[in-house]
């Protein structure tokens, strides 16, 4: 179980954070002001001046980096001491949505705000168990929206037993997927009924890492792959979204000049998980080895999961269209579909109209078709 967030925890991770900005910022001023001057060195007057401006940056840095450690050890005194439960209004969002961007730089640098994956169980422990998994930059409690929640409804409606997946939407997909599928054989290893069945339900991101989690099971051999009996698909971008595309698009053209490459650096601060949304990689071989911020990258590899499937796409549209989108996700990428047949996912699909993004969780309609998909008997 992860530990509980406090008062203490807060501030530490929010100090490093804050001294970690400082430390970026002086480092892309210094990028700029000195690309400006190497640019004029030839000039005789110019020359002492880059030196006095280099040895100014590395007295701030360095005094950026006293001060840090000195309020480190202070705060690390303090954690102990400030253990009330860290419940302000609305932090669970602001740190979901801070993990979605750099979750993956507070992971590796131990930073306590950064999400430990883990699961929730709502209700009494039965037979049929739905997994839900949210999407980029969002948190479990989220799947409630407009008075509406998918788990809730399912457990209403179907007898089944929401347990929502929480997890560091920042960190590679793959590196989520292995952890959910460690987590879920935990979950049924200590389920305390006999489990009939294992149903996920995925928005977005949460799709990705769904698949990623089935991957891995397989070839771990883990057993709760064979209680999986059915997964539903909200707005999942299987074969990428646009939205990471154009931001790999922003660093490329700030490379281009000298001037405006050091501002590159701030379209690269996107994190491992935003960039795996560029073609929906899933598996750890995708960007292994690579540089995920490089144009051109060889297409993912594509791997379903075992078991039928129901891709739900939006769109924004008050009819359905060929080529939609919810505004953040294409309707051939939620459906699984791609221009290359070999591609393409054998998915069941569905389509809701006027609909945007984040409508998916709170639709009427998307509940009605969870509800008519997933009535059919679990596996016995």
């Amino acid at each position: 179980m992860a530990a509980r967030p406090t008062v203490g925890a807060d501030l530490l991770g929010a100090s490093r954070l804050a001294l970690e900005a400082v430390a970026g910022v002086t480092e892309l001023v210094e990028a700029v002001h000195m690309t400006v001057l190497n640019k004029a060195i030839g000039t005789p007057a110019v020359r002492p001046v880059a030196g006095v401006t280099a040895l100014v940056y590395r007295g701030v840095k360095g005094a950026t980096r006293l001060v840090g450690s000195g309020l480190d050890a202070v705060l690390a005194r303090l954690v102990p001491e400030l253990d009330g439960a860290a419940g302000w209004s609305g932090r669970d969002a602001l740190v979901a949505a801070l993990n979605g961007v750099v979750g993956d730089r507070l992971a590796a640098s131990g930073n306590p705000l950064a999400i430990d994956l883990r699961l929730r169980v709502a209700g009494a422990p039965g037979p049929r168990i739905v997994v839900l998994a949210h999407g980029l930059c969002m948190n479990d409690q989220q799947w409630l929206r407009d008075g509406h929640d998918h788990g809730a409804f399912l457990a209403r409606e179907l007898g089944m037993t929401p347990v929502y997946l929480h997890y560091n939407s920042g960190c590679h997909i793959s590196d989520n997927g292995r952890a959910l599928a460690h987590a879920l054989q935990d979950l049924v290893d200590h389920w305390p009924v006999p489990v009939a069945s294992l149903t996920i339900v995925a928005h977005s991101m949460g799709g990705l890492v769904a698949r990623s989690a089935c991957h891995a099971a397989q070839e771990l051999g883990q057993g709760w792959l064979s209680r999986l009996d059915k997964m539903v698909f909200l707005g999942t971008p299987h074969h990428g979204a646009p939205l990471e595309r154009g931001g790999n698009w922003v660093h490329l053209l700030t490379d281009i000049s000298a001037y405006s490459a050091p501002f590159s650096r701030l379209a690269k601060l996107r994190s491992a998980g935003i960039t795996d949304l560029r073609h929906g990689s899933v598996l750890e071989q995708d960007w292994r080895g690579r540089d995920r911020f490089a144009h051109g990258l060889a297409l993912p590899a594509v791997v379903a999961p075992p078991v039928p499937c129901l891709a739900i796409g939006a769109t924004l549209a008050r009819t359905p269209g060929k080529h939609g989108s919810d505004g953040l996700v294409a309707l051939d990428s939620a459906h699984g579909r791609h221009a290359d047949a070999l591609r393409c996912l054998p998915f069941e699909t569905a389509t809701v109209c006027a609909t945007g993004h984040m409508q998916l969780l709170a639709s009427p309609a998307v509940a009605t078709l969870l509800g008519n998909y997933l009535a059919a008997p679990a596996k016995g």
